[in-house]
C-alpha cells in the first residue's frame, strides 16, 4: 500500500495518491491532471477512484478531467447538490475496496456540509491514515464561513456547531496513531493559524490543537474559531460554482492561454477586451520598466493567491508577460483557480515592446538605508500593505497600515497629491500595490526595496508593537 503526498506551495494544498495492489485513487486533485495519470501508469496501476472531501473553493478540482481521461468514479460525501457531471454521493461509513485497502467515508459537517474524511484501511484492518480535507489541519480547522457565501442560511454559527459535533464524535474517537493528511498548510485562506507541518499524528494533534481542547464547550467552540476571521478572496464563490457546475477542459485553457502574440496583436487584446495585464517577473525587474497599466503579480511567489485576491471575476480578461519558458506555468496556476480567459502572451516580453519605440514606465525604489536618510531630513508618509495581524505584531512607528488583501476598501485614505512610501515584508506586496494603484492613476508611490525585513535589519527605524489609531482595516 502506498500514500504519497503532492503539495502545492502555491495554494498550500495537499493533493494524494493511494494505491494498493494495482488499484489507486487520487484526493482532491488539482486542475491539471497528467501528472497524476503518469504516476499510476508509471507504477501499473489503474486509477479507480476520484476522492473529494468537498466542493472547494479556493482551487478548481481536476475531478472532471480525470474521470473523463481515466474512467474513474468521482466520491463526494452526502449532499443533495445538483452538479454539472456524474458522480456517486457517498454514505456516512460507506466503504470503498481499493486493492487490498479500504477506505472508509467519514461524513464530517462544518467546512461544509458534503465535508468528508477518507480513512484508510490496510489489508490487515488497521486504520492507518485519515485525508481530513478542510475539515482538520495541523494546528486548526476548516473556517465555517465560507459554505454561506453560497448557500445564505448556512450561517458561520451554524456550520461551527456542525464542525463540532464532527470532530467531537467522528474524529477525536479514532485511534492516536493514525496518520493525519489535511487538505491545506500554512499561507491558506480555508483556515487562520495552519502550521507549516503538513502531516501529524491524531494522538499528537489532540494534545496541541487548540480546536480539539476536550475542556472547550460547544458555545466556547464556536467563539473560538470564528474569532479573527477575515473576510475570503472574492474568488471563492466561483471556484465553488465551477466545482459544482463543471467548466472547461485544462488542456483547452492552456493552449489558448499559451498562444504567443505579436505587439501588435497584444496591443489589440488589450483595446478590445478591456483585457488586465499580468506582468509575473520579479519586482524589481518590473521596476525598471513596464507596460503602463500592468499589475505586478510575481509568479515567484503566492501567485495564485494574490491573482485571486486583487481581481476578483475569474472570468476577467488576462494578458501575460513573463520570463521566456514561464508561460504554461503561468497560465496553468491561473487555471488551478478559474482564471481560465487567458487570451495570451507577449512574445519576446517587454523587451520587444521596447524595441517597437512603445513606452515603458518605471517604479522609483529605494533601499531601507536611503529611506533612514530621508526620514533625517523631513517627515514621510510611510504605508504597510501587510496584514493587520503583521503589523500588530511589530511595525515602524507612525506608518500607516493599508493591507494589500483590502486595497479597494482603503482607497479614500490614499491622497494622490501626497508622496508615499511603500513597504510590505519583503518587497513582494509592496509592488504589488504599487503597480495596481499606479493603474488607477495614483503616480507618488515609492517601493521600500527588501520590505520591513531590510528596514528592521539597519537598526535606523523606531519599531512598535503597539496597533495605533492610524491603522486601516
Amino acid at each position: 500500500m502506498k500514500v504519497e503526498q503532492i503539495y502545492t506551495g502555491c495554494l498550500a494544498q495537499g493533493a494524494y495518491y493511494i494505491e494498493s495492489n494495482g488499484e489507486a485513487a487520487i484526493i482532491d486533485p488539482l486542475r491539471e491532471v497528467d501528472p497524476y495519470i503518469e504516476m499510476a501508469n508509471e507504477r501499473n496501476a489503474k486509477i479507480k477512484y476520484v476522492f473529494e472531501t468537498h466542493f472547494h473553493a479556493d482551487f478548481v478540482s481536476g475531478h472532471i478531467d480525470l474521470a473523463k481521461k481515466t474512467g474513474a468514479k468521482i466520491v463526494y460525501g452526502p449532499t443533495s447538490m445538483e452538479t454539472g457531471f456524474d458522480f456517486l454521493s457517498a454514505k456516512d461509513g460507506q466503504e470503498f475496496q481499493l486493492g487490498n485497502a479500504t477506505v472508509r467515508l467519514i461524513h464530517t459537517p462544518g467546512h461544509t456540509m458534503e465535508s468528508s474524511c477518507y480513512l484508510l484501511i490496510d489489508e490487515n484492518g488497521k486504520e492507518t491514515s485519515l485525508f481530513s480535507g478542510d475539515t482538520l489541519f495541523i494546528g486548526d480547522v476548516g473556517r465555517p464561513d465560507l459554505a454561506q457565501k453560497v448557500i445564505a442560511e448556512l450561517t458561520q454559527e451554524k456550520l461551527a456547531g456542525h464542525l463540532f459535533d464532527s470532530l467531537r464524535n467522528k474524529i477525536m474517537p479514532l485511534n492516536d496513531d493514525i496518520i493525519v493528511y489535511p487538505g491545506h498548510g500554512a499561507g491558506s485562506a480555508c483556515g487562520k493559524m495552519m502550521s507549516d507541518e503538513t502531516t501529524d499524528t491524531l494522538g499528537h494533534q489532540k494534545k496541541t490543537n487548540y480546536a480539539l481542547n476536550l475542556n472547550l464547550s460547544k458555545e466556547a467552540f464556536i467563539d473560538s474559531i470564528l474569532t479573527g476571521l477575515t473576510p475570503p478572496p472574492g474568488y471563492f464563490p466561483q471556484n465553488v460554482l465551477l466545482n459544482i457546475k463543471g467548466y472547461e477542459a485544462v488542456d483547452h485553457v492552456i493552449a489558448k492561454g499559451t498562444t504567443p502574440l505579436s505587439v501588435a496583436a497584444f496591443e489589440t487584446a488589450m483595446e478590445e477586451t478591456s483585457a488586465i495585464i499580468i506582468d509575473t517577473r520579479d519586482a524589481q525587474e518590473f521596476a525598471r520598466g513596464y507596460i503602463p497599466n500592468s499589475f505586478n503579480i510575481g509568479l515567484d511567489g503566492s501567485f495564485a493567491n494574490w491573482v485571486g485576491t486583487m481581481i476578483v471575476d475569474v472570468a476577467q480578461p488576462l494578458l501575460i508577460i513573463a520570463e521566456k519558458g514561464k508561460e504554461e506555468e503561468v497560465v496553468t496556476r491561473l487555471a488551478r483557480i478559474g482564471f481560465d480567459n487567458t487570451l495570451g502572451y507577449l512574445e519576446g516580453g517587454v523587451k520587444a515592446w521596447q524595441q517597437t519605440g512603445k513606452q515603458l514606465y518605471t517604479v522609483k525604489s529605494i533601499g531601507a538605508e536611503r529611506l533612514a536618510s530621508i526620514m533625517e531630513e523631513k517627515h514621510v508618509n510611510v504605508l504597510d500593505v501587510r496584514r493587520k495581524s503583521e503589523y500588530n505584531s511589530e511595525h515602524m512607528l507612525h506608518a500607516i497600515n493599508l493591507p494589500l488583501d483590502y486595497l479597494q476598501n482603503n482607497l479614500s485614505e490614499i491622497d494622490k497629491n501626497k508622496i508615499y512610501y511603500v513597504h510590505c515584508r519583503s518587497g513582494y506586496r509592496s509592488m504589488v500595490f504599487i503597480s495596481i494603484l499606479r493603474s488607477m492613476g495614483y503616480e507618488n508611490m515609492i517601493d521600500i526595496k527588501g520590505g520591513f525585513k531590510a528596514m528592521k535589519e539597519t537598526g535606523k527605524f523606531d519599531i512598535s508593537d503597539y496597533a495605533e489609531p492610524t491603522t486601516m482595516l
